[in-house]
């Protein structure tokens, strides 16, 4: 009788407990691997218990071929999915330019949109501005004729211009 009393307790010292989050304890006899455990919970792991009070959520996981010790506790859970990365979409153009032409085209429209300002004096050595405008042609016709030269009818356009913004 005293034999199998001892062969009981010796049993039970040969097992480690393993907890799930909801409560659950379960034990295993021991030797056993960590694959044994978690081969039925897939996206589980397994933490030492120790290693939880120690190192709070920062504990390391069981490895899947480390032996869990007998008269230890290990806990369970399953690991929070991480958000994939989105990645940035590009888009690409059907006009096949290189990064050279891209940035001279980019400069030139910084370019005229800094020149639209109609009320900024410019230096004349800068050259000529193209200036957009939708003028009936009527309009443009009748200021053509009433102008000495390009010059003053450009003064006029422009006048017409900031009169139309204001």
């Amino acid at each position: 009788m005293g034999n199998s009393i001892i062969t009981g307790v010796a049993g039970r010292r040969n097992r480690a407990k393993v907890m799930k989050i909801s409560g659950e304890t379960f034990k295993v006899k021991t030797p056993v691997f960590g694959t044994d455990v978690i081969k039925d919970y897939p996206g589980h792991v397994l933490l030492e218990s120790e290693k939880v009070k120690r190192f709070g959520i920062r504990a390391k996981p069981l490895e899947p071929e480390e032996e869990l010790k007998p008269k230890k506790i290990y806990f369970l859970v399953e690991l929070p999915k991480l958000p994939e990365e989105k990645v940035p979409r590009r888009t690409r153009s059907a006009v096949n330019t290189s990064a050279k032409d891209r940035l001279e085209c980019l400069m030139l429209s910084r370019k005229s949109g800094s020149d639209m300002s109609i009320g900024r004096r410019q230096d004349p050595a800068a050259g000529p501005t193209q200036v957009k405008l939708r003028l009936p042609r009527a309009q443009l016709e009748k200021l053509a004729k009433d102008s000495k030269d390009e010059t003053e009818l450009a003064e006029r356009i422009v006048q017409l211009c900031s009169a139309q913004n204001l």
